[in-house]
């Protein structure tokens, strides 16, 4: 077995594990039982769609003559699925919103640096 193919095989040991974890818990909140077969379609069906969004990304940017993956990729890739598209504009917009925040605190924290730096060296002048 060549390395793509042990980390291929590890990766979706550990999308069935986290399957198997999501479903014990969603069996248990609805007391309903999952069996595990079912178990093992849903991580397969998980596994290849992350496949399939992976390629999609890779070839979005490509297209783009771009070698990094953006948001606007990820929407494009959500863009089928409409309540997964809604989710990820909403984390999108989120994202921004903090972002800009913390741009606005950033600057407010530059002036206020600058402003007792100027009162430092006035101060300074004023014994010299």
């Amino acid at each position: 077995m060549d390395e793509d193919e042990a980390q291929k095989q590890r990766l979706k040991a550990a999308v069935h594990y986290t399957v198997g974890h999501l479903c014990q818990d969603i069996a248990a909140d609805c007391e309903k039982q999952i069996t595990k077969q079912t178990i093992a379609a849903i991580a397969e069906t998980a596994f290849r769609q992350c496949d399939i969004f992976a390629k999609d990304l890779e070839a979005f940017a490509r297209h783009a003559k771009r070698h990094t993956v953006t948001v606007d990729d990820v929407k494009l890739t959500a863009r089928r699925t409409t309540a997964l598209y809604n989710y990820i504009q909403q984390k999108s917009e989120e994202l921004a919103l903090n972002n800009q925040e913390l741009k606005e605190k950033r600057k407010k924290n530059a002036a206020k640096r600058k402003s007792k730096d100027m009162e430092a060296e006035g101060e300074n002048e004023l014994e010299d």
